[in-house]
This record gives C-alpha cells, sequence and structure tokens, in this order.
C-alpha cells in the first residue's frame, strides 16, 4: 500500500522554523500524487546587524540539522530535501554539501538527498550558462566569500553580487517584490549570462519568472531549482507552467 495523497512521492523537507517561503513555493510546484512534509530547525528571530549575527545564525541552524531531520524522517519519505540555500555552501563549497549528506546518513536510511549545492549546478547546465552569472541574496556581506568560493568549484565566475542584509530571519520572507527587482536590475549585464538567487526565506520565485521574460536570460530561483532537481532526481517528470522555464522546459 501507499501513500493515499502522496502516492507518487513523499519529500521530507527540512527549513528553519522562521521560513515562511519553503513550503508554499514547493507546493506550488507539486504536480498530482506528490507531498511535501516540512520539519523545522529550530532558531530564534533575532535582529540582525552584522556579518558575526549572521554567522550566528548558520551556526545555529546547523546545530538544529540532525533533529529536524530525524522528526520529518518519521512520516516515512520517499526522498529528502534541504530547504535552505546557506548551509548548503557555507564554509567549504561543494565540500560542505558532500559533508552534509554523509552526516545525514544515519538518519536518512539511504533515501536520496537534494540540496542548493546540487540544484543550481545542474539548473546552470540545464541552461546551458557556460560561464558568468550575477548573484542576489538576503544575507550580510559576509557571505560573499562563501558565494563566491561556491561558484568557483561549480567552474563559474561571479561577475557581480547584491546581498539585501535583511534584519532578522522572518523579516527575509518580508521582502517586497519591488526590492527583488531592483536587486535583479542591479546586477543584470550584458556581460551576465544568468542571475542566481540564494536565500530560501526569500519570496523570489514569482519575481524570477517575470525576470526571464523581461531580462531574456535565466533567472534561477533557489526554491524552485532546488525542488525541480529533487523531482527530476526522484523521477518526477511533470512540467508546471507558470513558474519559471525551468520547471516548463527541462
Amino acid at each position: 500500500m501507499v501513500d493515499t495523497l502522496g502516492w507518487r512521492c513523499k519529500f521530507g523537507v527540512i527549513t528553519p522554523s522562521t521560513n515562511t517561503v519553503v513550503q508554499p513555493e514547493y507546493a506550488a510546484i507539486s504536480p498530482a500524487g506528490v507531498t511535501t512534509h516540512i520539519g523545522r530547525m529550530h532558531i530564534p528571530d533575532e535582529e540582525m546587524s552584522s556579518g558575526d549575527d549572521f554567522d550566528e545564525l548558520i551556526r545555529r541552524i546547523d546545530i538544529a540539522l540532525e533533529d529536524a531531520a530525524e522528526r520529518v524522517m518519521t512520516c516515512k519519505p520517499d526522498y529528502f530535501v534541504l530547504g535552505i540555500s546557506s548551509e548548503s555552501i557555507w564554509g567549504g563549497g561543494v565540500k560542505k554539501a558532500a559533508e552534509i549528506v554523509e552526516r545525514m546518513q544515519p538518519i536518512l536510511n539511504g533515501i536520496g538527498v537534494s540540496q542548493a549545492a546540487d540544484a543550481l549546478p545542474a539548473a546552470l547546465k540545464a541552461f546551458g550558462v557556460k560561464k558568468r552569472i550575477s548573484v542576489v541574496t538576503p544575507y550580510f556581506p559576509v557571505a560573499e566569500p562563501h558565494i563566491q568560493h561556491f561558484a568557483a568549484d561549480i567552474g563559474f565566475d561571479v561577475v557581480k553580487t547584491h546581498h539585501m542584509s535583511c534584519k532578522s530571519p522572518t523579516l527575509i520572507a518580508h521582502t517586497a517584490e519591488e526590492e527583488s527587482w531592483a536587486a535583479l536590475r542591479e546586477v543584470d549585464g550584458e556581460d551576465v549570462e544568468a542571475i542566481v538567487q540564494f536565500g530560501a526565506n526569500l519570496p523570489f520565485a514569482r519575481v524570477a519568472a517575470e525576470g526571464e521574460r523581461r531580462l531574456r536570460k535565466p533567472v534561477i530561483a533557489v526554491n524552485i531549482a532546488t525542488f525541480w532537481h529533487a523531482l527530476r532526481t526522484a523521477g518526477i517528470s511533470d512540467r508546471v507552467y507558470g513558474h519559471g522555464s525551468l520547471m516548463w522546459d527541462y
């Protein structure tokens, strides 16, 4: 017997307790028979005013990783998704992502895993992007070396970045689409092949889809890319219209 609603695939997803964007953005591109089930990494919603504050936020998220994974695994998911992008690359590029998977294996019992560090290079490859990208994040500038390290590891040059320096974890989700649009315009240029967004609590799916049409280049929202990667890796090939060309064309 299979799960009545998640008869094709149940995805176990972990994301911070302050995140209000991953769940609805994943649900919006979930085909029939696919369900997502959220485990929360408990973190306080404290004000951030510096790079040190943001580093402390990442430390707290990292500490909470295993507990959240153990909780979500009790629903017996078929596949696991890390619904936070900074954790996937912070302090080690692609090596950090591999270490996370290794840490999770005793909990995950061999099921597949997708995270931003897997999804973003796969999306860039699908679009045929060769080298030069720009990046938008809700992070503080302390993220810059981590972004650069990751991009270099996967073979890309970061031409421009824009860090929004959001003032608390929950306030990331309060970012107006106009502000995200301004960030897109700031990092765009004739020498930019694609724009990549980090920050899983930044509501960016609609901005990215419209950005592709206006800028005539790939604009990759991290939540769409991460769940696209999870779906395709789990054998779900449905195309979903209205959320950017990644979900429709690839």
